[in-house]
């Protein structure tokens, strides 16, 4: 049966590039023949649209899989049974080693379920082997994508962090032919830096997994609060941090960065010379100098590198309502983000270094609940309702970690999770590991807004 599938194939492919062939042929030599309607085409597009039978209809828009990306068990990172979890995992990883890993996936075409791919076996197998499969299942060898191998799929890209398809696409790849060898090693790198933060567990604590882009709020070594994160993208990233949070900022002044005022807002000026006056935002001369027209300023001047900007407070202000204090030597906090819109993307690296906060009001509450008045949930929003800029500083500070974790189990089942080594930090042979999927760019006017 399969001997008769390979020859229908083989003539179905034989008959499609001969058509495709002729079609490339006659344009090239009797262009004037091709509809002026399709002169903006490509003629690849042209192509496939006659082999399908004339005009093609538009692409049907995909179905976005809601986000799935928190951690649902509610042991913290900085505790022995993650330490235990990640150790079994090392265990596993390394028996999955010494039996000789899984096997590459040939890269190629989209596979899906529904059809059929030659290369369908050995992703049945790779599958299994990292355990996103039953050992045992229905048609070992059927090079049919059918709906069990679909929720192996599902599973797998959970378990990485990457976009909920069900479907092998061109970013999946590079993740999935990743070695056991390097996932090993991953692990253990992982271990260490979860150790590293193990000596002195506080009571209460915030902790930011930058490249698993959540934030976890600890109290009695019990995760009370999950919160998705916007973090630095890679060519401003989000530092290792240990601080203390010393404050809430209601309506806050977003005093520009030198760091962002030359290589982001300076040079947007030269080509927007009124973004300053859209976005609330005013310039001085030096720190204490006066405040100048934007209008009268030639932003290729050398004097411009000493103006210093600030952000009035308000719906556009890139800080949000609420911004978390937390001193510290690389000048980066947590705050809110009044682009919100971006906390439905998978993957989230698009700050220039500080912490955008989801549903931040929730850990501004839990933030002060010990506070002598803020005892009760909202507080918060009732401030912040009141209209009137405030600082609440903290009698009683919190410690906040933002950490580095790629790689863990989670201590309830054991699940091995991986994530995008989004800052190449555990080392070259990873790196190849983390590529964007196109369909999870964030909107183009978000993307190129000015924000910390």
């Amino acid at each position: 049966m399969r001997f008769f599938r390979s020859k229908a194939r083989f003539r179905e492919t034989f008959l499609r590039g001969a058509v495709t062939s002729a079609i490339v042929a006659f344009v090239q030599i009797c262009p004037q023949f091709v509809a002026p309607s399709q002169a903006q085409m490509t003629l690849w597009d042209q192509i496939q649209g006659s082999l399908s039978g004339g005009s093609a209809e538009p692409a049907p828009e995909r179905k976005k899989e809601p986000l799935q990306d928190l951690r649902p068990d509610s042991t913290p990172w900085r505790s022995d049974a993650m330490i235990n979890a990640i150790s079994a995992a090392i265990e596993r990883y390394q028996s999955i080693v010494d039996s000789g890993g899984w096997p590459v996936v040939p890269t190629g075409r989209m596979m899906r379920s529904g059809e059929d791919d030659p290369r369908v076996p050995i992703l049945r197998k790779r599958l299994r082997i990292s355990g996103d499969m039953p050992a045992k299942g229905s048609y070992y060898d059927s090079e049919t994508f059918d709906s069990e191998l679909e929720e192996g799929v599902k599973r797998f890209q959970r378990r990485h962090g990457i976009r909920i398809t069900g479907r092998i696409e061109q970013s999946v790849y590079p993740v999935l032919n990743t070695t056991a060898a390097e996932r090993l090693a991953q692990l253990k790198l992982n271990l260490q830096r979860v150790q590293a933060l193990m000596h002195g567990i506080e009571d209460r604590y915030v902790l930011v997994n930058v490249p698993a882009f959540q934030l976890e709020a600890v109290d009695k070594y019990e995760v009370q609060l999950r919160h998705r994160v916007i973090v630095g993208r890679p060519q401003r990233q989000t530092p290792d941090v240990r601080a203390m949070i010393k404050a809430l900022n209601f309506f806050p002044y977003w005093r520009v960065p030198d760091s962002v005022a030359t290589l982001d807002l300076v040079p947007r000026l030269k080509q927007e010379p009124g973004y300053l006056a859209d976005e609330g935002i005013r310039v001085y001369n030096g720190v204490n100098g006066p405040e100048l027209n934007p209008a009268t300023v030639d932003w290729s001047a050398p004097q411009v590198a000493s103006y210093k900007f600030k952000q009035d407070p308000g719906d556009k202000n890139a800080l949000g309502l609420l911004r978390i204090d937390m001193s510290n030597e690389f000048g980066v906090y947590m705050h809110d983000t009044p682009m919100k819109n971006l906390f439905g993307q998978q993957s989230r690296p698009f700050s220039a270094g500080c912490v955008r906060v989801q549903n931040v009001f929730d850990l501004g509450d839990w933030i002060a609940h010990n506070e002598p008045g803020w005892e009760q949930p909202g507080r918060v929003r009732d401030t912040l309702a009141a209209g009137q800029p405030m600082e609440l500083k903290l009698m009683h500070p919190i410690p906040v970690y933002f950490a580095y974790f790629t790689a863990w189990a989670e201590p309830s089942n054991g699940r091995v999770e991986f994530r995008p080594d989004i800052y190449g930090r555990d080392g070259a042979a990873l790196q190849t590991a983390y590529q964007r999927d196109n369909d999870d760019a964030p909107p183009a006017t978000a993307a190129a807004a000015l924000a910390p």
